[in-house]
């Protein structure tokens, strides 16, 4: 598997033409805290994928990278502040529920946020989790366009709707990412992602995405698929 893996982040260098950002690969040299930025999410990445192999259950899929979330974590609907503890007294999402293989970082500067970046969509995944009883560790949080799509006009801390001609460009890494867990559920989260699911021909779950609004009946969906 670990070649898998390899061959995974090999795909995840190929950055499509246009405005994206590839957290794993370039330096968002406004933001940042470190040119160690990429190297500490891949790092990230990594042990939050190599930790769940053998043992997911869950596939969830969104759409694409947000620059709240894994523009600086490295992984998909989780944001700094859920790898720093900072949502556990409030929101009861421990600090070590992405991986425990490798210290957790922010890599923003403090200076964009002090207590780190926090994305609406990960709390509201993370929280129904644990609010569920579902070990985050026999769940996968990926996108099926992996990088970020940003508005050229407002810069790199921006999100905008890719294109499903964009989408397409994230099949080759949606594939791999598949691979590396066979025999777990796919879940679609949001309609840009059953798209990506149905070209593939694999069975899959559609939920609700929790933005705008989205939340009360993506938790609905969440309880009913896991009969928790």
């Amino acid at each position: 598997m670990m070649s898998s893996l390899n061959s995974l982040f090999n795909l995840l260098r190929k950055t499509p033409e246009g405005s994206f950002f590839n957290p794993w690969y370039q330096h968002d040299k406004k933001h940042d805290q470190s040119e160690e930025g990429p190297e500490v999410r891949r790092r990230q990445l990594r042990a939050y994928l190599s930790e769940r192999i053998g043992r997911a259950k869950y596939l969830f899929i969104a759409e694409a990278l947000g620059y709240q979330g894994g523009h600086f974590t490295g992984i998909a609907m989780t944001s700094e502040r859920i790898l720093l503890g900072h949502h556990e007294p409030v929101h009861g999402i421990p600090a070590d529920g992405a991986f425990r293989s490798v210290p957790a970082q922010r890599t923003s500067n403090p200076a964009v946020n002090a207590k780190g970046m926090s994305e609406p969509t990960a709390t509201i995944m993370w929280k129904a989790l644990y609010k569920l009883g579902i070990d985050p560790y026999e769940t996968v949080l990926w996108n099926a366009l992996p990088w970020h799509p940003y508005d050229p006009d407002d810069g790199l801390l921006s999100n905008r709707t890719p294109t499903d001609r964009e989408l397409e460009q994230g099949y080759p890494s949606l594939k791999a990412f598949l691979a590396l867990f066979p025999g777990a559920q796919p879940i679609a989260v949001g309609r840009k992602c059953e798209r990506s699911l149905t070209d593939f021909g694999l069975p899959y779950i559609p939920v609700r995405h929790p933005a705008n609004g989205g939340a009360p009946k993506f938790r609905r969906q969440m309880k009913e698929l896991t009969g928790n």
